[in-house]
């Protein structure tokens, strides 16, 4: 088939996001000026440069106790930092439990169950029980095509690795098993990683 998105697809569901697949998960975590925190996923992510090192992730949608966003992207506006918390699949249930629409005021943290910790190089906390998290300042939120779209970029200022994901000085998937979205309601874990070359590498 072949259809033209502004004329709509005819499916039962919409097809587009279930053919960029699997995406990773940026867990953002944030706390706002009067110290309230605040944990959310988004599948729209992934790392966009090296050096130095930056991440995007994308808003497609608003809270009605909310201007310019969801609670993340209003956060990160008022403070500037956020972080991004990999999730694993032991953190699944309590990454979907977050997910829910509360209101502002509302702490995902304690909502799902999750010990915190505290970020060191920007005021924030992170996930204590992720396999990795990147500390971020933002550098730019960049306003998309469509309602209450908008993309954030921000420079990861720190990295921290559980040292249990560690081995011989890789960062070792198969200790934590890394959870990706699919379209729909679906998910799948990269059980099977392997090793593959580009032409004239060894």
């Amino acid at each position: 088939m072949f259809y033209r998105p502004a004329d709509g697809h005819g499916l039962p569901h919409n097809p587009f996001n279930a053919l960029i697949t699997p995406r990773p998960i940026a867990w953002v975590s944030t706390r706002d000026s009067e110290g309230r925190e605040n944990l959310a996923p988004y599948s729209f992510f992934n790392a966009v440069a090296y050096t130095p090192p930056q991440v995007m992730f994308t808003n497609t949608g608003a809270k009605s106790d909310r201007e310019g966003g969801k609670d993340s992207v209003s956060i990160i506006r008022e403070t500037g930092v956020f972080c991004i918390n990999i999730v694993s699949r032991a953190l699944i249930d309590a990454m979907n439990a977050s997910a829910e629409p509360l209101p502002r005021e509302v702490d995902e943290f304690t909502h799902a169950g999750l010990e915190r910790a505290a970020c060191t190089s920007i005021p924030c906390s992170r996930v204590a029980a992720a396999p990795a998290a990147l500390e971020c300042r933002v550098t730019q939120i960049v306003p998309l095509l469509g309602r209450d779209n908008s993309m954030v970029i921000g420079e990861v200022t720190g990295i921290y690795i559980d040292d249990a994901c560690l081995i011989d000085g890789r960062f070792a998937y198969e200790t934590f098993t890394p959870l990706g979205r699919l379209g729909y309601h679906d998910y799948a874990y990269v059980t099977e990683p392997f090793t593959l070359n580009r032409p004239g590498e060894t």
